[in-house]
């Protein structure tokens, strides 16, 4: 299976399970990684044959930034979801969410959550 990486992409949004991280917000960074065939797209030069990761962007931009969960595992979950549901030439994604300043004692550089979803196979 081909990828299609997105990178440490930052948003600012309100997740969290204190009331300061829903009322402050503060920077996530999030990356993907896009499991499908990009053999079609690599012989045809045509971003229709593949999952164009400007469109991908957008889809999580909205997600991150406008909806609100407590848990960034929540976060990451409907991300994954979304993108498999949205993108139908995607056969798996992995999600990583960091979010570097969690509000909790201590010295570290961040917290984060990884998940892969892949998409259902009817009949399996």
């Amino acid at each position: 299976m081909d990828k299609i990486y997105l990178n440490e992409l930052a948003f600012y949004g309100y997740h969290g399970v204190m009331p300061e991280e829903n009322t402050l917000g503060q920077t996530f960074i999030i990356s993907l990684t896009l499991g499908l065939s990009t053999e079609k797209a690599g012989k045809s030069d045509e971003v229709d044959d593949t999952v164009s990761y400007a469109d991908v962007y957008e889809t999580v931009k909205e997600i991150a930034e406008n909806k609100r969960f407590k848990l960034i595992e929540a976060l990451a979950e409907t991300i994954a979801t979304t993108i498999l549901a949205e993108y139908p030439l995607l056969n798996e994604t992995t999600v990583k969410v960091i979010k570097p300043n969690p509000p909790i004692p201590g010295h570290y550089h961040s917290v984060a959550v990884e998940i892969t979803r892949a998409r259902s196979v009817k009949g399996a």
